[in-house]
């Protein structure tokens, strides 16, 4: 049976609050919206991958968050994507915003949190991308920094939204890492960067994979014993355009998530 069944792939849900001058357009635009950006489901998918996006649930919500288990989740889907987006807020790691700006999105945080829970109990791989690596650290009791440039002003520049996805640094694999191994014979590779914070103190029971030329941890894997990996960077919008020929491959990282998922799908099913 597993072997004619596409795998299911849960992605959580970004996540739109109205706000200022768009109310006066009406319509939708005065709701609250949980979206899936393109790039990533087609990213994922392919004949034998389909992609579902998990909505939140929120304090306003129809459904309340105590009508709701996330477990029935985590049973039927074969796998989680955390997808980037807004700042953590910094109340989720025991910080206050260092300014307003960087209030973050706690509802986000505890619903993807939860699912986090969900899948590893369930022995079900878990993927984050940007915010969803460093959202596993924060799962893991790590911390971040709030701001890269104000709290480490000697990095080689992670954010730069006139080039936005066009913007690449270099990282450097660990050696002897899973990572590594999925690129064995290259030490290095550049990698897309859209992103002002990332993981401070490491979470408890992970270990770095990648690191950035500045020292900033680019990729993490817990240590535990089902499949729970995060990149920094964003596969993703590398996938739709070789920019360059070190231009890092996200094709074996895809490859080994989805072959944990196919795993646990067909022990499932034997």
């Amino acid at each position: 049976m597993s072997d004619h069944r596409p795998l299911l792939i849960g992605i959580s849900a970004r996540i739109y609050y109205p706000r200022g001058p768009v109310l006066d357009l009406g319509g939708v635009w005065t709701k609250t919206l949980h979206y899936l950006e393109q790039s990533v489901a087609h990213w994922l998918m392919s004949p034998r991958v389909l992609a579902v996006m998990i909505p939140a649930v929120e304090s306003d919500s129809l459904v309340k968050r105590a009508d709701l288990s996330l477990r029935g989740y985590a049973e039927a889907l074969d796998g989680l994507v955390l997808q980037g987006g807004n700042d953590l807020a910094p109340q989720t790691y025991g910080e206050t915003p260092l300014k307003p700006e960087w209030q973050g999105d706690r509802v986000r945080d505890r619903y993807e949190m939860d699912l986090v829970d969900r899948f590893i109990q369930a022995g079900k791989p878990v993927l984050g991308v940007c915010r969803g690596c460093q959202l596993l650290n924060v799962a893991f009791g790590g911390t971040l920094y709030q701001d890269i440039p104000t709290q480490r002003p000697d990095n080689v520049g992670h954010l730069d939204l006139a080039h936005y996805e066009r913007q690449f640094h270099a990282v450097r694999f660990v050696p002897g890492t899973r990572l590594a191994g999925l690129y064995a014979g290259q030490e290095t590779a550049s990698v897309n960067s859209i992103h002002h914070q990332a993981v401070k103190d490491l979470g408890r029971d992970l270990v770095v994979e990648a690191q950035a030329p500045d020292g900033l941890v680019e990729a993490i894997r817990w240590r535990g014993p089902s499949y729970v990996f995060g990149m920094q960077w964003h596969p993703e919008f590398m996938a739709l355009d070789q920019l360059h020929a070190e231009q890092l491959d996200g094709h074996p990282i895809l490859n080994d998530f989805l072959e944990a998922a196919r795993g646990v799908r067909d022990r499932r099913f034997a």
